[in-house]
């Protein structure tokens, strides 16, 4: 499924294969050879995304907000990018997570199930393990006591949604995050699918 989103609809190279089902939405350009598989969603909100050539989505992929992936790029079945940028050649294996303006080098390995924490960045040909957390340049393992003093430090609400607030005061930060979501997520009351 093809939408157009705040006056943007995605442009499919002919070369290029998206499954039925998959879903593209706004400023999405998929370059030639690249594959969106089933059920992947490519959604560009506010900003672009761009697939690069010989790239592959796989199933059930999401990629949302402005998602830069270079050519040869494989992102795996459940992956989730947002606003992120991906160099050529890199691996993004099943059920990886690349939040905002994380970067993967070119030939970087996000194995399995590992996370790329906000403005985070794997070098070039770098291998982040099965399940571990890269924040900043430091790779965690889940448990880590470490971990949450490293987001935090981050400062992912404000990265991610715009949003400051204590740490400690979860319900107001999350409350916050929402609005501004609920309100980013209002402007596709406007969109029109595509025949």
């Amino acid at each position: 499924m093809r939408i157009r989103h705040r006056g943007f609809e995605p442009v499919v190279d002919e070369s290029a294969y998206v499954a039925p089902n998959a879903t593209l939405v706004g400023q999405v350009r998929v370059g030639p050879r690249a594959r969106v598989m089933y059920g992947a969603v490519l959604d560009a909100e506010d900003g672009a995304i761009e697939v690069g050539e010989c790239s592959i989505i796989c199933e059930n992929a999401v990629l949302r907000g402005g998602v830069s992936l270079g050519d040869h790029v494989f992102v795996g079945p459940r992956a989730t990018l947002l606003g992120c940028r991906v160099e050529r050649c890199a691996y993004l294996a099943t059920g990886v997570t690349i939040l905002q303006e994380a970067e993967i080098g070119a030939g970087g390995v996000v194995a399995i199930g590992a996370a790329v924490h906000a403005r985070s960045r794997l070098g070039r040909e770098e291998f982040l393990a099965p399940y571990m957390v890269r924040v900043g340049d430091e790779a965690f393992a889940p448990g880590d006591p470490g971990l949450p003093e490293a987001i935090k430090a981050l400062g992912f609400a404000r990265v991610a949604f715009g949003v400051d607030a204590e740490w400690a005061d979860r319900i107001r930060r999350y409350e916050r995050i929402a609005e501004v979501r609920s309100a980013q997520f209002a402007a596709h009351a406007g969109d029109e699918v595509l025949p």
